[in-house]
């Protein structure tokens, strides 16, 4: 059986080919296709997670369900539940786990949310898929990963560029501009990793820096902005690898492992939560983490002590 820091080490490795990178530059966090890593997922109320190999699905503070499923990836959106088969195959379900409807094949990775599924294809083309409806559109070509947000949808080129469509309206785009377009447009360069929620986005560079723009009523994307929006991507932190976001708190994993939060009931300025962390998701008030044991953990906002959902079965 591959153990956590196995797979965690093959995500990194393969992250790099897939964004360009140098294979010796500095550990960043992989291109994840949705709020995470693939290991992880959380969107509003409802949590998925790859465990030891095992795929569960749960919702709220409600005990992880085992689904018979092999997956690579897992993600959610606010009432279906994806996993990305090992030979490729996209699947989608509700609650009922023996009924799963094909989507798409030849799949290299996705990003789930509300209004559906960014799939990028093993031929790094990207599509757009309507939920569980199987109608899609092919969306770009040269593309490494994506995010979907609750109304603006990123993808990041092989070339680390950061192109945004949709809402505007609370500084999404993160150029300033506040008026949606009809196209994706370009607004940042170097990028590894882009993870949004609810009128705001997280972005990681390639050299660790991560940046945040959009709705700010509660801090998720920093102290730029706080008590409103910011309209333009700006400096949260360094150091880090990957990055999650929910709809009004952000989390960070430093390359130390190390997991950090701000934004609600954590403040503006990035807090320390634990450490031995390999992957991490947030949902709408939820966070959840993978541990370098193996072992599964929940917080609701306001918690102080992580709750256990899957200990270490080494």
């Amino acid at each position: 059986m591959i153990d956590v820091a196995t797979v965690l080490a093959i995500e990194r490795f393969v992250a790099r080919i897939i964004c360009g990178l140098p294979l010796a530059a500095a550990a960043v966090a992989p291109a994840a296709a949705d709020s995470s890593s693939p290991l992880l997922a959380a969107y509003y109320g409802r949590h998925m997670a790859i465990v030891e190999g095992t795929v569960y699905a749960w919702k709220g503070n409600n005990p992880p369900r085992q689904t018979p499923f092999k997956a690579i990836q897992v993600g959610v959106g606010r009432d279906t539940y994806f996993v990305l088969t090992r030979n490729g195959v996209l699947l989608g379900f509700r609650d009922n786990f023996q009924k799963p409807v094909t989507l798409s094949a030849d799949v290299a990775r996705f990003a789930a949310g509300r209004s559906g599924v960014l799939a990028v294809k093993q031929d790094n083309t990207l599509w757009w898929i309507e939920g569980l409806s199987k109608d899609k559109r092919k969306i770009a070509d040269g593309i490494a990963a994506a995010a979907v947000g609750d109304g603006a949808n990123y993808y990041i080129t092989k070339s680390g560029a950061l192109f945004v469509k949709g809402k505007a309206h609370r500084g999404q785009y993160g150029d300033n501009r506040l008026k949606s377009t009809n196209r994706f447009v370009q607004t940042a360069s170097e990028v590894a990793q882009i993870t949004a929620h609810t009128g705001h986005a997280i972005l990681l560079r390639q050299n660790g820096d991560v940046m945040g723009t959009g709705g700010n009523i509660y801090g998720p994307v920093g102290k730029h902005g706080l008590g409103d929006k910011a309209t333009r991507w700006s400096k949260i932190l360094s150091g880090a690898r990957a990055t999650a976001t929910g709809s009004s708190h952000s989390l960070a994993i430093l390359q130390d492992d190390t997991l950090m939060a701000w934004g609600r009931e954590y403040g503006p300025e990035p807090v320390t939560i634990t450490a031995g962390v390999v992957a991490v998701a947030a949902g709408s008030s939820t966070t959840i983490t993978l541990k370098r044991d193996g072992s599964l953990w929940q917080w609701d906002q306001g918690e102080t002590t992580p709750r256990l959902l899957i200990s270490n079965r080494k």
